[in-house]
């Protein structure tokens, strides 16, 4: 009895041991005991971010979002198991179930749903799985295929209408009859052209019959001009790149009456023209059938109306042009004057209602913080001059100030690509400070070496982590390695401590977020000690919020600056501790050229919950922080002197005040 009793522990500390996962499985299906749902899902996510490759875990969070109503969540959780082991049909019968019951995206989910269930209906690994599958799959089918049958009669018998089209080609898309659907698509869109949404699934179709370019060209025809929901959501799937020329010829042939798309290929090529007149005749076609469309687009009409005058036909440049100068806003018709050396006009300040350029009309939104409007006159001005990097970049601040950082990002990198050097650096910039936030994989590391005349020792701090962006979470997985050393090791004396973990610390955690300067994580693993060889399990997490007002040291000019930075960490190490941190800095930035110092006033308060006098102390003092010109914009040098107090005194072997002149330097870099 006692031998298995003994085998039985060995075997669980052994699972405990091999297996990073096992604590919190063994949480989550405790909590699932208790009906805790909302901290087994929390424990099982953990525990699929600690073992991203187990099925078992990501099937059993699956059925526990289901317990609490998270279909879609759920939905996902079953695809993710079913990648990793796609020879599981039970799970594969549970994803296509629920893929065919969602409502987003609905033909493309039930057509995989189909898929599926075709599949597991002639290879299922167990007879009750291909029974059930062949069920499903006879339910979803027949009714696919009588009711295809009958709207392709609809169509022979009567009148086209758009409904026709869309719903047989709805109808064709979940049977994988993807031609079909392409060609209905198409013809319900050319029956109905402001539905531009219709774009969007023919785009969806096209990719899955790989068909690339015919994805593109619908992608393209919807993100320019229409409803603009439709637009935003075709321009996040197409290339980060600018279109080509002949991409945007194959949209037209989808939407032929597309202002917006013939004025912008007008304006590409006119950029690409110069001295080629073959060129130069695309240009004028591309003008022309605008103006012939729209006939109140003046600034179209100014520009066909001077490529005429240049080519001296002024028999059909001149009505073109006087038309404008009668008709069109002040603006416009002064870049005509100035064409025909006329006197311009000033603008009269008084009549607010004239039109005015989109993109003034931007500047003065920006300027006066009301982004919403900026955004939308900047995306005019846009689309009447597409090339303009100028415009781009303004984009890019105004989106990122709204807090759409993916937009903001792809506008970004078409400013970084302007021939202004000044436009394209700035572009870089604000490109390089949000791009880490969406790579799929991001590394993480940064070191601060850090002298203490109060311990009269050099300490080294350091970390490498490498997070993975997972859409629709709210946080990221990571993986870390952590140093943490001293050079003295002990504090000597009758009685010596520790004054650092001496040691390296390997974990798995998950961050949440940054959400205006705060964050959320927690990280669990394994530390070594470098000097005995000695281990432990480390846990350790907590909340984070820093935020500087002012001019920071990355500010290229000098002023007032208040910076805080508060940290609430929980060590299990330290006895299960929860550490308060804040630390404040207040003072004035200097720049001189590529030299960037600061002079503050720091304030640090330290509290702990276990109330241990080495955790517990106030500081105050002056100090500077430098950043030496020619190096990465990271790297500070900070001293300072630190007159502290402890707020506990009870076991403290030391004097409850002290003095500590620090030096350290940081520097960190993202990849």
């Amino acid at each position: 009895m006692k031998l298995a009793l003994f085998c039985l522990f060995a075997t669980g500390l052994a699972a405990q041991n091999i297996d990073p996962a096992y604590d919190s499985l063994s949480k989550a299906f405790d909590a699932l005991k208790l009906r805790d749902y909302d901290t087994a899902i929390l424990l099982f996510t953990k525990a699929a971010a600690i073992s991203p490759q187990r099925a078992d875990i990501r099937k059993n969070l699956a059925y526990t979002l289901l317990k609490t109503g998270e279909n879609e969540a759920a939905r996902m959780q079953f695809g993710e198991a079913m990648r990793i082991d796609p020879a599981d049909s039970h799970v594969a019968l549970e994803y296509a179930f629920l893929s065919f019951e969602t409502h987003e995206d609905a033909p493309a989910h039930k057509a995989e749903a189909r898929r599926i269930f075709d599949r597991i209906r002639n290879s299922g690994n167990d007879e009750a799985s291909r029974a059930t599958a062949a069920d499903a799959f006879r339910n979803i089918d027949e009714p696919l295929q009588t009711g295809i049958a009958r709207w392709q009669q609809a169509l022979l018998s009567t009148a086209p209408t758009f409904s026709a089209h869309y719903e047989l080609a709805q109808l064709a898309e979940q049977r994988d009859a993807l031609d079909l659907a392409a060609g209905h698509y198409l013809a319900a869109f050319r029956m109905l052209p402001t539905r531009k949404s219709v774009l969007l699934e023919l785009a969806r179709v096209e990719k899955a019959r790989n068909n690339p370019a015919g994805a593109i060209a619908a992608l393209l025809a919807a993100s320019r001009g229409g409803e603009p929901r439709t637009a935003e959501m075709a321009r996040e799937q197409l290339p980060g790149r600018y279109p080509y020329v002949y991409e945007f010829r194959d949209a037209l042939k989808l939407d032929p009456s597309a202002n917006a798309l013939h004025r912008e290929l007008a304006y590409l090529l006119l950029r690409m023209s110069q001295d080629n007149q073959a060129a130069s005749a695309e240009v004028e076609l591309e003008f022309k059938a605008v103006v012939e469309s729209s006939p109140d687009d003046y600034y179209s009409a100014a520009q066909l109306g001077l490529l005429y005058l240049a080519s001296h036909r002024d028999d059909q440049a001149m009505p073109l042009l006087r038309n404008v100068l009668a008709h069109g806003d002040s603006t416009t018709a002064n870049r005509v004057r100035m064409a025909l050396h006329m006197p311009l006009v000033l603008e009269n300040r008084q009549a607010p209602e004239s039109p005015l350029d989109p993109r003034v009309l931007g500047e003065r939104s920006y300027n006066a913080g009301f982004l919403k409007d900026a955004l939308r006159y900047y995306t005019l001005a846009n689309e009447s001059d597409p090339i303009d990097a100028s415009v781009a970049l303004k984009l890019g601040w105004t989106n990122n100030l709204l807090h759409d950082d993916q937009t903001a990002l792809r506008w970004f990198a078409i400013a970084r690509r302007s021939s202004d050097p000044k436009i394209a650096a700035e572009a870089q910039k604000a490109w390089g400070n949000l791009h880490p936030a969406f790579q799929r994989i991001r590394t993480t590391v940064w070191v601060y070496p850090l002298y203490s005349t109060r311990w009269r020792d050099v300490f080294g701090y350091g970390q490498a982590k490498a997070d993975l962006r997972v859409a629709h979470l709210p946080f990221r997985p990571y993986l870390s390695v952590r140093f943490v050393g001293d050079a003295r090791q002990t504090t000597g004396g009758a009685s010596p401590q520790s004054l650092s973990e001496s040691a390296f610390i390997i974990g798995a955690g998950m961050a949440t977020r940054q959400w205006r300067g705060g964050m959320a994580w927690f990280e669990a693993g394994r530390a070594k000690s470098y000097l005995n060889g000695t281990g432990w399990l480390d846990y350790r997490g907590g909340i984070s919020f820093a935020r500087t007002l002012g001019r920071s040291l990355a500010a290229e000019h000098g002023g007032m600056f208040l910076e805080t930075t508060d940290d609430s960490v929980f060590v299990g190490h330290f006895h299960n501790d929860l550490l308060n941190v804040s630390q404040n800095k207040m003072g004035y930035t200097n720049v001189w050229g590529g030299l960037k110092v600061q002079a503050f006033l720091g304030t640090n308060l330290t509290i702990d919950v276990k109330k241990q006098y080495w955790a517990n102390f106030v500081e105050i003092g002056p100090g500077l922080r430098v950043h030496p010109p020619g190096l990465p914009a990271s790297v500070s040098i900070t001293v300072n002197e630190m007159r502290g107090v402890y707020l506990i005194n009870q076991y403290n072997p030391r004097r409850p005040n002290f003095f500590d002149f620090r030096a350290g330097v940081w520097y960190a870099f993202t990849k």
